[in-house]
Order: C-alpha cells, then structure tokens, then sequence
C-alpha cells in the first residue's frame, strides 16, 4: 500500500512561521514534522509515498530529497495551482493504486493505522476517516456515524451550538481508487467539504475508525496547537 502526504498548503493560520518555511518543516522536538509523518507510515510498512507541494515546494523537495536517508522512496506533485485535498490526491491516481493512504500535513500522531486499514478492508469500503472525540467541535469537520461505524453525515466546522456530537475528522483516510469517480477533474475540490458529504448523502461505504483514547493525533495547523505539541515533547 502507498500513501501520500498533502503538503503544498500555504500556513495561514501559523503566520508568521510559515512566511519562510513550509508548514510541514516545521519542527518537532527538533525533527521536521514531516519527518515524523514518514517514520509512522514506515512503522506501518508504507514506503512509497507521494508528498504535492506548492508553497516553498523546494524547500520541501531538498529536505526530503527522495526520502532514502529516511528508508522510502518519495515521488513528488508539484501544484503550480492548489488543487485542494481532493484534488490533488486525484492527480496521483496512476501512482497510488487500488487502495492508498493519505494524510494531511498538519497531523502529528501515533494511532495504531494498520488496524485502520484492516479495518477498511474488512468493510470494503470506498473511505475510512480516522475520527477522534473534539473538545471544540465548531473548529472541526463533524461526523455523525451509526453503531456499525457507518458514517451517516458530515458537516464540515458546523456554526457553534449547531453542532450534533463531536466526532472529528482527523486528517487520515484510507482511500479506494472508487473515490476518484467522486472528484471532479483535476481541480480543486476538498475531502471534507466536497467529497466525503457526497458519499454520505449516497450512503456508501464510509466508514469511520475512533481513534483509542491513549493515542494522540492533534492539527498543528494554529499557533496555540503547535506551541502545545511542542511542550509536550520536551
């Protein structure tokens, strides 16, 4: 199985940090955030992997090289437009086969992703999101899943008060090359706002994965959230 790492967004929330480094060099107890994303998928025997890169994309390019120093094998998608989550993962259809992980960069995580992709195997479903419990669901995509971990609903940062429950999209899929019959051409088109409420409102197979509670798995993307990872990994 490969997986691929979106990178190419542009930071605006970590302003001014990501002016003149990429968001995913940002580091982590001394290590590019990245880097840590590439150890963890290699942890679950993923090494090929796809990083799309736009903002200081050669910043990004000359860290990683083609990721050998780090035991995989990196292929790039330069994005001289920002295609969105979607599609940009489209755009690399031909490389990412049958079934396929992605990840967005802003996560730093530990969860346990080879029970994620059984489980998506098991379903033999088109998506599987990994979710977690949010203390603040109106800052997040919301889903709304039934006992059988089908999900039903997906609002996308609902209105705060509008909110029903608080099970979070985490940034991870598991991805079935089905999906791409549900993206729009080569532009820009998003997981969470486009893609995922479509599958949901046909009630296909979209499955969600809870994340266990001693596992972490937090967005770095804001100033207060990276500043939070980082003490804690002193």
């Amino acid at each position: 199985m490969k997986a691929m790492i979106l990178a190419a967004g542009v930071g605006e929330r970590l302003w001014p940090l990501t002016l003149y480094t990429p968001k995913v060099l940002l580091p982590i107890a001394g290590t590019p955030l990245i880097e840590h994303i590439i150890l963890w998928l290699k942890s679950h025997g993923i090494s090929e992997i796809a990083i799309n890169v736009h903002h200081l994309a050669n910043q990004v390019m000359n860290d990683l090289d083609d990721g050998d120093h780090l035991g995989v094998n990196i292929v790039y998608s330069v994005e001289e437009d920002l295609l969105g989550s979607a599609g940009g993962v489209k755009k690399m259809a031909s490389y990412l086969g049958d079934s396929f992980v992605v990840v967005c960069g802003d996560i730093y995580t530990d969860f346990n992703l080879s029970e994620m992709i059984a489980l998506h195997q098991k379903k033999r479903a088109i998506a599987t999101l990994a979710l977690f419990e949010a203390d603040k669901p109106w800052e997040m995509g919301i889903v709304n899943m039934n006992d059988e971990g089908l999900i039903t609903g997906f609002v996308e940062k609902p209105p705060r008060g509008t909110q029903r429950g608080n099970l979070a999209n985490g940034g991870v899929y598991v991805l079935n090359k089905q999906i791409f019959g549900y993206i729009p051409g080569e532009s820009c088109c998003d997981f969470g706002h486009n893609v995922f409420p479509e599958l949901a409102k046909r009630k296909l197979p979209i499955y969600g994965y809870l994340i266990k509670d001693d596992d972490y798995l937090i967005d770095i993307g804001t100033i207060e959230n990276y500043e939070k990872v980082n003490n804690a990994s002193r």
